[in-house]
């Protein structure tokens, strides 16, 4: 089992940055596959960002040059940066874990979950 804890989420304003942070334990982090997801009010839970165990970095067209995952395996974290926030941003961000790559873009392709954090976008 993986327990996965973010922080690092509140009201920020338009145009402004962020850094999401994911915290891990339980098993060998480095072996998994991370993922950010977020989901606003009504709204499916919707692909943000991931990163495999190479390093290479997958992201949603929305988000890609503003966005950056990165991870530290010897801490057993994972992070999300992201720059010139908008609005319609706002929402639940949520850390995941995967065992195994089969699809990066969708919630299934994730066996573990953190809670949550929530980024606040003022316009």
């Amino acid at each position: 089992q993986v327990q996965l804890v973010e922080s690092g989420g509140r009201l920020v304003q338009a145009g402004g940055s962020l850094r999401l942070s994911c915290a891990a334990s339980g098993r060998t982090f480095s072996n998994y596959l991370m993922g950010w997801f977020r989901q606003a009010p009504g709204k499916e839970r919707e692909f943000v960002a991931a990163i495999v165990r190479s390093d290479s970095t997958y992201y949603a067209d929305s988000v890609k040059g503003r966005f950056t995952i990165s991870r530290d395996n010897a801490k057993n974290s994972a992070f999300l940066q992201m720059n010139s926030l908008k609005h319609e941003e706002t929402a639940v961000y949520y850390c995941a874990a995967g065992a195994r790559m089969i699809v990066l873009r969708t919630p299934s392709g994730y066996d573990y979950w953190g809670q949550g954090t929530q980024v606040t976008v003022s316009s």
